[in-house]
């Protein structure tokens, strides 16, 4: 028989939900693998040692930084995807979300050779005395690269949902462009503004290829949370796995804190009034 829930037919048949449990598996069992080799005993420590906090208070820094980053350039971005309507669209669409499926260290390579000293850019920037590559600066440049992406995504597809009408009438009761967009277009949609955000801040926060290339490992510089685990991973097994605990639970909270953001209300029941 088919599966039913208290508010009607849910379309998933018994069977799926065996299948879903394996998949559940496959990313539960390495996380409490994690756990289990965690030296309790030495927990706080580890976790509290100066280059672990240095680590972590650069993440958190730049990460925010990032995530700010992404929003000022990604917010302009969503609306050209999602209200626009010019040739290469699709092209351009490609390119902004190539990072998603693109290598973080090819995307530390690309910037790298944009910002750094003999880069595209970067022989301009070393005549007027500033210097990118290997910075925190740099930090701030890979992760927005790799994070952008997922707010593009968040947020053209809340705009896509959220259809035109609002905005429309908003138009002809003479309301300027820029007017609806500050009074109808962001607040319509800014329970996936904020998802985009979030998700864009746990990416930040994990980020390692294209800051590993980009920006080295100088500490307190630009040795962020993730490149202290793998350095660590090296010398103290011990320190990496407490380190790559405290990781997961952030990328969690944040990660809950998106659903949460982002979930829909509960439907009514077609039988209540």
């Amino acid at each position: 028989m088919p599966s039913r829930s208290r508010n009607g037919y849910t379309g998933v048949p018994p069977w799926i939900y065996a299948i879903a449990a394996a998949g559940a598996l496959f990313v539960l069992l390495p996380l409490a693998a994690m756990v289990a080799k965690v030296n309790w005993n030495q927990f706080i420590p580890l976790i509290t040692s100066e280059s672990s906090l240095t680590a972590l208070g650069l993440s958190l820094r730049t990460s925010a930084t990032s995530t700010a980053l992404c929003v000022v350039l990604g917010v302009p971005l969503a609306l050209v995807l999602a209200r626009g309507s010019f040739p290469g669209q699709r092209l351009l669409r490609a390119f902004v979300l190539l990072p998603l499926v693109l290598p973080p260290v090819v995307g530390g390579i690309a910037l790298l050779y944009t910002f750094g000293r003999q880069g595209l850019l970067g022989k301009s920037l070393e005549v007027a005395g500033i210097q990118i590559a290997f910075s925190t600066t740099a930090v701030v440049l890979a992760q927005t690269f790799v994070a952008l992406p997922f707010l593009v995504v968040s947020l053209e597809g809340a705009l896509r949902t959220a259809g035109t009408k609002y905005e429309a009438v908003a138009a002809t009761l003479g309301a300027r462009p820029t007017t609806v967009l500050r009074r109808v277009s962001i607040p319509l949609v800014l329970p996936g503004l904020a998802s985009g955000a979030v998700l864009s801040f746990a990416r930040c926060l994990g980020e390692f290829g294209a800051t590993l290339t980009f920006a080295g490992s100088l500490q307190g510089v630009t040795r962020t949370l993730p490149l202290e685990i793998y350095l660590q991973r090296e010398t103290d097994a011990d320190a990496a796995v407490a380190l790559s605990l405290v990781l997961v639970a952030v990328a969690v909270a944040v990660v809950g804190l998106s659903y949460r953001r982002s979930r829909p209300l509960p439907a009514k029941d077609a039988t209540s009034p």
